[in-house]
């Protein structure tokens, strides 16, 4: 795959030093920075990549696996999906999002790990709670929810995405589905979620869980908190349904679009200066249209920095039916349910080589592979110096 004109990396590399100059960086920050610019460089060595149907062969750089690098989410996307795959149904699928009003989500960026399991837990129990309701679905429902933490233009946008099948398993085992084109009242969700985020904040403030610095320092107070709380109350909180998938394929692409995305991928950056960064933003506002936005180099920085993730943090979680523990009889009794062919899984050998599905650049027919770094990779190396 050929490289970008310009990357993340490229803008880590110009940026950082005046970023730790003027804003204190968190050590996992650093981190993640550190990965970056080191990924698919000799600092972490590298590997053979060679064609399955002629003798090309060529040397490649390792890459850092961080989940926050833009280069490095392709071969965890693609064995996702492919799990992911044999869990589908066919019925329709729906796209549900909750966010959180701007006031929360000043809290959410100073008490990230706790808010995050907040909104997860919020967003899913509402699903939940009003899908077993007789008077909507009446069924219990299974979905995959993943956080995206971000805005087109790197703002904090914390908000979780969720997908899921129009319909859920009855108390007798039976298969309901919901109205077609319609899953669940979406003023019905926006109410119980608000009220159940809300009411699990307010918790986290009682049990000492949450901590507040700069401008949100007087939220410490238990008056100040409370009046906060209030205000949340009386605003709406946005909770949207999107138009049903066409199908369980439109749903893969779907997926394999939001599951592993980062703050920003390297093809949006379009230039890199002494000064600013410019990138390509899709404005919501003008009908999803492109157009270009330049930022200060640092702020661009901060920016993307503020959407690492807490260490150990899990960003794509799945509920109720599609739960890990239950997932392999809840859908063997669905497809049932709905006369769906039972997936057939793939026999898994072990080859020498660990298949990446990159076309060879010599022959034009095979697929490269990878290969440990060997003796073969030492004289390649002499040979091209």
């Amino acid at each position: 795959m050929a490289r970008a004109t310009f990357e993340v990396a490229d803008v880590i590399d110009r940026f950082s030093e005046q970023l730790l100059a003027e804003a204190p960086v968190s050590l996992d920050q650093k981190r993640v920075m550190h990965a970056l610019t080191a990924c698919r460089t000799a600092q972490l060595g590298g590997h053979v990549e060679a064609c399955d149907h002629c003798d090309y062969r060529r040397i490649a750089y390792n890459s850092c696996r961080n989940r926050h690098c833009p280069k490095c989410q392709g071969t965890r996307q693609a064995k996702w999906l492919d799990d992911r795959a044999k869990d589908l149904l066919p019925v329709e699928y729906f796209h549900v999002v909750f966010t959180v009003p701007e006031e929360i989500a000043a809290i959410v960026l100073q008490n990230k790990r706790v808010l995050y399991g907040i909104l997860f837990r919020a967003s899913s129990e509402t699903l939940q709670t009003i899908a077993a309701d007789e008077r909507h679905l009446g069924a219990e429902i299974g979905f995959v929810s993943v956080l995206h933490t971000w805005s087109q233009d790197l703002r904090h946008h914390p908000h979780v995405h969720c997908v899921v099948p129009g319909g859920g398993l009855s108390a007798d085992g039976s298969w309901v589905a919901c109205r077609p084109g319609f899953f669940l009242p979406v003023r019905v969700l926006s109410k119980m979620y608000r009220g159940r985020f809300v009411a699990l904040l307010r918790a986290a403030f009682e049990c000492g869980e949450l901590g507040f610095h700069g401008k949100l320092a007087a939220l410490r107070d238990p008056d100040c908190f409370a009046q906060c709380l209030d205000r949340a109350m009386a605003t709406p909180w946005v909770v949207y349904s999107k138009a049903p998938f066409g199908g369980p394929e439109q749903v893969l692409k779907y997926l394999a679009r939001y599951t592993h995305r980062v703050a920003i991928g390297n093809s949006r950056i379009l230039g890199i200066d002494d000064a600013s960064v410019t990138f390509r933003v899709r404005d919501r506002a003008q009908d999803g249209r492109h157009r270009t936005m330049t930022l200060p180099g640092v702020e661009f920085l901060r920016r993307f920095l503020l959407h690492v993730l807490p260490k150990g943090l899990q960003r794509i979680r799945h509920y109720g039916l599609l739960a890990n523990r239950r997932r392999a009889i809840n859908l063997a009794l669905a497809r049932l349910q709905v006369g769906a062919a039972m997936p057939i899984s793939a026999v898994v050998g072990v080859t020498p080589f660990e298949p990446f599905d990159v076309s060879c650049p010599a022959c034009g027919k095979g697929q490269l592979h990878r290969g440990p770094f060997t003796d073969v990779t030492m004289t390649l190396l002499l040979d091209s110096s």
